[in-house]
């Protein structure tokens, strides 16, 4: 099978890379301001095309190349903090990237089936007595990130009903794991290791530990990815979500639980939010439904994974 994976050089992208290329698939991936370490990406470096997909030529130019069969299309600005300080870049990149991207299979004339990564991130503030959400629930996104993210699956729909391009929208909740960047797990597990260096202070400054947040593992969400590439609906959109909450102070605990050296909690004002769901937890049944799929890592595997992560990390990365 010939496969594009637009943002190959970001977390999840990196993980549908090297699963395409050991099942034998014809693989090719963009570039652009990679998430990643450089030592991610050492056995698909080759495979790279750099694309910025705020330019349909540039698509359209690697989609001739390749001509994929299936694209997942994860190349976004993807930090909801960031969107509140770079709004106008936010929707640029997401929302007009996004319609670029299907303009260019519309270029080249191809009508590969595609995955589109989106995120809870559309559903917004969510009352307790919600949650899990399911995909029917209404959706009032609270940051520029949402915002964008929900106009990404509307264009994905469209694209499907009016040039019938088969694509299926993946609502992705928390997920994280070996080689995240930006969020609190990866925060609190590097700040750790770089405590225990000795090349970082040893204090963890949080912000908000009282939001619930049901978590999913890379691992586990690129296999719901790549089945929802198999068996998903065209047209349609899936939650992928964890099966449980976490406090964000049972994370921080469970981190601080394999230190190997002591250190100082600190709450931070700056790691605030204007606005913050006080609980993100999705309903996954349809995609189970639809696809068969399980979560298999625990949440304690993954701190483990990402603490054995940094700690093979080089000073430069902790830093």
């Amino acid at each position: 099978m010939r496969v594009l994976v637009l943002g190959a050089t970001g977390f999840v992208g990196s993980y549908l890379m090297e699963h395409h290329l050991a099942q034998g698939d014809a693989v090719m991936g963009s570039d652009y301001l990679p998430t990643i370490a450089e030592s991610d990406m050492v056995t698909y470096r080759h495979l790279l095309r750099r694309v910025d997909i705020r330019y349909t030529d540039q698509i359209a130019a690697v989609m001739h190349e390749c001509k994929p069969e299936l694209v997942y299309h994860l190349s976004a600005q993807s930090y909801p903090a960031l969107s509140w300080k770079a709004p106008a870049e936010t929707l640029d990149t997401n929302v007009k990237g996004t319609s670029n991207v299907f303009e260019a299979m519309k270029l080249v004339g191809i009508k590969p089936r595609t995955v589109v990564a989106c995120s809870s991130a559309q559903y917004g503030l969510v009352p307790a007595e919600a949650v899990p959400i399911d995909e029917s629930y209404p959706m009032r996104p609270l940051h520029p990130y949402g915002v964008s993210k929900l106009a990404t699956e509307a264009l994905a729909v469209q694209y499907f009903e009016n040039d019938k391009i088969p694509a299926v929208c993946a609502r992705i909740f928390n997920t994280t794991g070996p080689r995240k960047r930006g969020d609190v797990c990866a925060d609190f597990t590097r700040r750790l290791v770089a405590a225990e260096r000795g090349i970082g202070p040893k204090e963890l400054r949080v912000g908000n530990l009282t939001t619930l947040r049901a978590l999913t593992d890379v691992r586990d969400l690129m296999t719901a990815l790549i089945l929802l590439a198999q068996k998903g609906r065209a047209g349609q959109a899936y939650n992928i979500s964890g099966a449980k909450t976490y406090k964000m102070s049972t994370v921080l605990d469970t981190v601080l639980s394999h230190r190997k050296v002591d250190v100082n909690v600190v709450q931070a004002p700056e790691l605030m939010r204007p606005s913050d769901e006080p609980v993100i937890f999705g309903n996954s049944a349809k995609l189970v439904a639809d696809t068969g799929w399980e979560q298999n890592v625990t949440l304690e595997q993954t701190l483990t994974d990402m603490l054995a992560y940094w700690r093979k990390s080089e000073d430069g990365a902790l830093a």
